[in-house]
């Protein structure tokens, strides 16, 4: 019988001697409502309850500390904990980066957050923020691990020079294969920051065990990190689907399984997926993409019937290695692109504050996926050109930066 998962934060709590550089320290925490322990209780409760733990802040990052907040762009203001008697501190309200103020609050922060492995995620971006603040002001920061429950691969271009945004942290790849900690160590190397860092790393995981592939999905209960992040498929699917942010398609918002469906009411689904396989079967592989109907009752489309795909990463049509999630959703662009050459694809609104750019391009830290889609001379041998170095380098770069082998 093999060891259980143990999260950072569940070592934390049991081991006392990895919490004594803690004494006579402020401590602060950055937690979301997946910050919880083995036994479902929230971080910051668990940590409020330990006698040498000297509690004195907590932030919350996009959606909020306890995820009140449904849609992107949707505030969290600060207020007061009742329960614990501390402030609790929005990075997703009046600002994205902590305050001189804030930082005053604490001498250590820790950082409990649930990823997706997806670079558009903004907690790590939240995580490059509070690095660099604490840097500046003489703070620590400690990673309680969490899994990367997209697990090891690497997929999509890398985000070029001049694309940062609070959607773009930096120069990674859409799916960039590491946990928190180890991302918090990359972000250091690469903005070359001074400061105390610690990871509080986790117990036998195994990211190319069957069946989690990144989760341990026999031992670990999922709870939401943010509203939409409802299952480990959606977590598989995420480095694909998260681009129809930056569409008119419907990203299944306002249904049951958002982000593991796309579609519209004005598409043909039967003969989409045809076109995808005609075009490039190879980069299908991995899941089953099955023709369905949906109704979103919010958001884009809302009442209206779409045409769609959804995509199945679960049970044994699942090949982890062999999925690429963020091929197959350019695929579905470009087949619906070569099909109807003048549909309204790109959604041009205000994206996370930027006002300037395609949400498509923020998100892909680029305009060159648009600009493949939108060729059409271009062909899927020409995006695995331009983005296949970009993978071999991230694998090369992020070598020395993994902590689970």
């Amino acid at each position: 019988m093999t060891a259980p998962v143990l999260f950072g934060l569940d070592r934390f709590i049991a081991d006392a001697s990895l919490r004594a550089p803690l004494e006579g320290r402020r401590v602060a925490l950055l937690a979301h409502p997946a910050s919880v322990t083995r036994d479902l209780e929230h971080a910051l409760d668990a940590l409020a309850a330990l006698p040498d733990v000297r509690l004195s802040a907590a932030f919350g990052p996009q959606h909020g500390l306890r995820g009140d907040k449904q849609d992107n762009m949707v505030e969290s203001p600060d207020y007061h904990d009742p329960r614990h008697g501390i402030p609790i501190f929005s990075l997703y309200g009046q600002v994205r980066r902590p305050t001189p103020a804030m930082m005053e609050s604490f001498d250590v922060l820790l950082v409990d957050l649930q990823d997706l492995g997806c670079r558009i995620y903004t907690f790590i971006t939240t995580l490059r923020y509070v690095l660099e603040a604490a840097a500046q002001h003489g703070k620590a920061v400690w990673v309680l691990d969490r899994p990367n429950p997209a697990g090891r691969p690497v997929e999509g271009l890398r985000l070029r020079e001049g694309w940062e945004s609070f959607v773009g942290a930096g120069p990674l790849p859409m799916r960039h294969g590491l946990t928190m900690g180890e991302l918090g160590h990359w972000f250091i190397a690469q903005l070359g920051l001074k400061l105390e860092y610690r990871v509080i790393t986790m117990q036998d995981w195994a990211p190319e065990q069957a069946p989690g592939y990144g989760w341990p999905l026999t031992e670990r209960n999922w709870v939401n990190p943010s509203p939409n992040a409802a299952s480990l498929a959606m977590a598989r699917a995420y480095a694909g689907t998260v681009m129809l942010e930056g569409t008119t398609l419907s990203e299944g918002r306002g249904t049951t399984r958002a982000l593991e469906i796309f579609g519209a009411p004005d598409i043909d689904a039967h003969s989409l997926l045809a076109r995808m396989h005609s075009l490039a079967p190879q980069w299908l592989q991995g899941c089953i993409l099955r023709e369905c109907w949906f109704e979103p009752t919010f958001h884009k489309h809302a009442g209206k019937l779409c045409s769609g795909v959804q995509i199945h990463v679960e049970a044994g049509a699942y090949n982890h290695p062999a999925f690429r999630p963020w091929r197959l959703q350019s695929l579905a662009f470009k087949a619906l692109r070569d099909m109807h050459p003048e549909y309204p694809l790109w959604r041009d609104f205000p994206y996370e504050y930027e006002h300037d750019r395609l949400a498509i391009d923020l998100i892909n830290g680029s305009p060159l996926l648009r600009e493949w889609v939108d060729n059409p001379k271009s062909t899927p041998a020409d995006l695995d050109a331009i983005t296949l170095p970009d993978e071999q380098s991230w694998l090369a770069e992020r070598e020395e930066f993994l902590l689970y082998r």
